[in-house]
């Protein structure tokens, strides 16, 4: 190992120890340990449970709607939430080796050196894993698998659970959607493909694609980065700008929701004629494009964008990183800043309240408590984040640490 490459490691290693998570938003069935209410409306440090598991570090996190997963540095596995029938459960057993996890409400898929194992969420229990798994697929012990991809192709979180690719297509990440997958090439082109039928395959009409295609809106562009969310899809350019396309629903494009400006305006006329702030579940927070509208200047609502639409950023901050739940988007910019935008039911925008934004906001948090975000996971009504304190955070370019 060159020297530089040992510093480089080093550096790597030293930022890990003093990363942590934290979280927001749905924590419902006990799927985020030791946390007893249904949400965090901001985000709050994370804890893998109790006793030792407590002091075990999180190196991956994935999270799905009833329960969440995680990978420590010191290879166990540690699930919370609906876990073997019952909510509530926290479960930690060896890794046995495992190196990456996929979580979906009927599956759990195991990356190993060798393997790959598919197993029935049925059979995780409090005793660890029981009986044997539904699938299991061997792999050459020389392949750097990324997950989901592995060989030849990747995973799918149905059977049949490996799925190959086009003999041409070269891989470099994939990520799978509520309906559909978005990979980024060793070229640095997106390719999309499964259900259209809200936009979110990019490709200019509402038509399933069964086979990857180039989203060709994007061409003669570098990508670094792709997310998919339940029925929308986001990435991020190597000059640190954002695309985004799919539904609208919630605002999740960061793009003029009809359907947020509707209830603004009723949260409006309640807050009128009552003289006092709305208590209605979900407030809506709109931006400039919303404002128009309640001055009567035509604005433009977007429910479904089949193309792709570039978004910007407050201030003209430059993305890093793109992660999407079911109905909401979270970018961590190159300055170590966290925007989110979108459904917010839940408090998954880390805004402190339950409010729904069309357009991209800070989450102020970060920034107020001296803390550089490092990467961002979003589970289906929820937002995981890993920071550091600004004082232990190696300087990054890109995507090499230095």
């Amino acid at each position: 190992q060159t020297p530089g490459a040992k510093l480089c490691s080093l550096l790597v290693m030293a930022a890990a120890a003093a990363s942590f998570w934290h979280v927001c938003g749905f924590v419902g069935f006990g799927s985020v340990w030791e946390w007893h209410s249904l949400e965090a409306l901001r985000p709050s440090p994370l804890s893998l449970g109790g006793g030792e598991t407590s002091r075990r570090r999180c190196c991956k996190l994935r999270p799905c709607w009833s329960y969440t997963a995680a990978l420590t540095d010191d290879g166990y596995l540690v699930f919370s939430g609906f876990v073997g029938g019952s909510p509530q459960q926290s479960v930690c057993l060896p890794g046995g080796g495992c190196q990456d996890l996929l979580t979906f409400e009927k599956y759990l898929l195991l990356l190993y050196e060798d393997r790959v194992e598919c197993w029935d969420t049925g059979n995780l229990g409090s005793a660890g894993l029981h009986g044997e798994p539904v699938w299991k697929m061997a792999l050459s012990r020389d392949e750097n698998n990324v997950f989901p991809l592995v060989s030849t192709g990747y995973l799918s979180p149905k059977p049949p659970f490996f799925r190959e690719f086009p003999q041409q297509l070269q891989a470099c990440k994939l990520t799978l959607g509520g309906e559909h997958a978005l990979l980024l090439s060793t070229q640095w082109m997106v390719y999309a493909w499964g259900s259209g039928r809200h936009g979110q395959l990019g490709h200019g009409g509402l038509e399933d694609v069964l086979e990857p295609r180039t989203v060709e809106a994007l061409q003669g562009m570098v990508m670094g980065d792709v997310a998919a969310g339940g029925w929308h899809s986001v990435c991020v350019s190597e000059a640190g700008d954002i695309y985004v396309w799919g539904w609208n629903e919630s605002g999740q494009l960061g793009l003029p929701c009809k359907r947020l400006a509707k209830v603004s305006e009723r949260t409006a006329v309640l807050e009128e004629d009552t003289g006092a702030g709305s208590n209605t579940e979900e407030k809506i927070s709109h931006g400039e494009e919303t404002q128009k509208a309640s001055k009567n200047i035509p604005t433009e609502f977007i429910s479904i964008q089949a193309f792709p639409a570039l978004l910007d950023l407050p201030e003209g901050a430059a993305a890093h990183k793109a992660s999407c739940g079911s109905r909401h988007t979270a970018v961590v910019t190159r300055r170590s800043s966290l925007y989110t935008w979108g459904w917010g039911s839940y408090g998954q925008l880390g805004h402190g309240d339950a409010s729904s934004s069309d357009q991209p906001k800070l989450v102020k948090y970060f920034s107020k408590h001296q803390l550089h975000v490092q990467d961002v996971v979003c589970g289906p009504w929820n937002t995981f984040v890993l920071c550091c304190l600004k004082e232990n955070e190696p300087r990054t370019y890109g995507f090499v640490t230095l």
